[in-house]
């Protein structure tokens, strides 16, 4: 299913959007070397009721997923780059976490993901993997708007991630979002341009590069959600929720 919205449910999703990017802005700060994974996912439960909103994740239960979710937020560490399970584990100086939010508010979702470096480490290869990743996201983008095709988004964005030296991933990417978080179109992270579905005013679209340092492959942990590198390399993702406009693409998830 592809939705399109209308300006009054334009509006609603430019609400959840904000919601997502305060809460997810706000973890970020409070997520410091101590901090443990399930304290985070706490904080997110009571965020996002204060927020009057609803998880997108707590049920969630796709094919690809061992049952329901069971939690309001993704952790991913270090290795970990999608579906991060919380569990319990602190983070250590240096570590690099993944946090991934989806959120319901009037009927609409919103989808975000950040990367960043805990504690006074600076790993420089941590650094610019996530750096490549952001950048990948401004250009898939600045590739949306009307007329345009999904796989002039898949190209820029691929185009980024392997001229910086990454492996592209294909079996998950971004996707279509609207009265549910996952719709079609599917945006795989790499393609050709002028290929796919044509972009329309009013279709929401959640663009979120992904990379693993060394590796195109993914193994699934013991707890049968979380995805690490099959290497156990570094990995960074970044994600924003976006509405094609009648002149380009709106950030919806955009921390004031």
């Amino acid at each position: 299913m592809i939705e399109i919205l209308n300006p009054t449910l334009l509006a609603r999703a430019r609400t959840t959007g904000a919601v997502v990017a305060d809460i997810l802005q706000t973890l970020r700060g409070r997520s410091t070397v101590g901090t443990n994974l399930l304290d985070i996912d706490r904080w997110a439960k009571e965020m996002i009721a204060g927020a009057g909103a609803s998880s997108c994740y707590v049920d969630y239960a796709p094919s690809f997923g061992r049952g329901p979710f069971g939690h309001y937020i993704c952790t991913a560490v270090n290795d970990a780059v999608l579906h991060g399970r919380p569990h319990d584990y602190t983070l250590a100086d240096g570590d690099l976490l993944t946090l991934d939010l989806a959120v319901s508010k009037g009927g609409i979702a919103a989808d975000a993901a950040i990367s960043f470096l805990v504690g006074t480490q600076r790993p420089a290869e941590s650094l610019a993997m996530i750096d490549a990743t952001e950048r990948a996201l401004a250009a898939g983008i600045s590739a949306a708007g009307p007329g345009a095709r999904i796989g002039d988004i898949s190209h820029a964005i691929g185009t980024v991630l392997s001229e910086a030296g990454y492996p592209v991933n294909t079996e998950f990417g971004g996707h279509g979002i609207g009265s549910t978080m996952h719709q079609d179109p599917h945006v795989p992270n790499t393609g050709r341009p002028g290929r796919g579905y044509t972009l329309r005013p009013g279709l929401l679209l959640a663009l979120e590069p992904w990379v693993m340092a060394d590796t195109a492959r993914l193994v699934t942990d013991a707890d049968g959600w979380t995805l690490r590198s099959a290497t156990g390399c570094r990995t960074a993702h970044t994600e924003h929720t976006i509405a094609v406009t009648d002149d380009g693409a709106e950030i919806l998830t955009l921390p004031k």
